[in-house]
């Protein structure tokens, strides 16, 4: 039998979501400050939505471990490394000594190695652009890969001394210009939808709690 109390749920997100609203702007005028306990509470309780999660991708990798059509090497090799970091830092903790190690012999270069990816396909995804009809979009994309690839290149500056400085200052224009505006504009429309998510959410018109 599924319990559900929809109008509960409701009051409490609603209630929740205003007093840290309402403490944001006005102070507590006792001691003990609402809007902190209650973001202590959330950040808490994403800790344990993540452990869970992690929970359920460790048994869709042991599940595929029994299969037989699968390839078990990489489920095996990730819930070794999960449970063998997971064990690290919850015995020496997240900042000791061995879990700085895990994470700037191991983790670092991974990220780094997806990061040299995503420049490999970047190019790729620009040769087969080019194999279609170009257009002035196309050729803006292109040129702006190659300005920053170049730019931050140190074979092509030091190979090409007398463009090596117009090549420089076209890349950090790029990046601190069109990039930067670019990114600005993202973080203000995912702020926007959080605002409009939040507002829905406080209204009771939207119920991702359930109900």
């Amino acid at each position: 039998m599924r319990l559900k109390f929809p109008i509960f749920s409701a009051a409490v997100a609603v209630l929740s979501g205003l007093i840290v609203l309402f403490f944001y702007f006005f102070p507590p005028l006792g001691a003990f400050d609402w809007r902190a306990t209650l973001l202590q509470w959330a950040a808490s309780l994403t800790a344990v939505a993540l452990l869970v999660g992690v929970l359920n991708l460790a048994s869709v990798h042991l599940g595929k471990l029994n299969d037989e059509g699968a390839n078990p090497l990489y489920s095996g090799v990730l819930l070794i490394a999960l449970v063998v970091t997971f064990l690290l830092v919850l015995v020496m903790g997240p900042v000791s000594e061995t879990g700085q190690w895990v994470f700037n012999y191991i983790q670092l270069p991974i990220e780094t190695s997806l990061m040299a990816v995503l420049a490999v396909s970047l190019a790729y995804a620009s040769a087969r652009m080019l194999r279609r009809r170009p257009t002035v979009f196309t050729l803006l994309f292109i040129g702006t890969v190659l300005i920053v690839l170049l730019g931050y290149s140190p074979l092509a500056t030091a190979q090409l001394p007398l463009i090596s400085e117009l090549l420089v200052s076209l890349q950090a224009w790029v990046a601190q210009v069109p990039a930067l505006a670019g990114a600005r504009g993202i973080l203000l429309g995912v702020a926007l939808g959080t605002i409009a998510t939040g507002l829905r959410i406080l209204m009771a018109a939207d119920r991702p709690y359930g109900g």
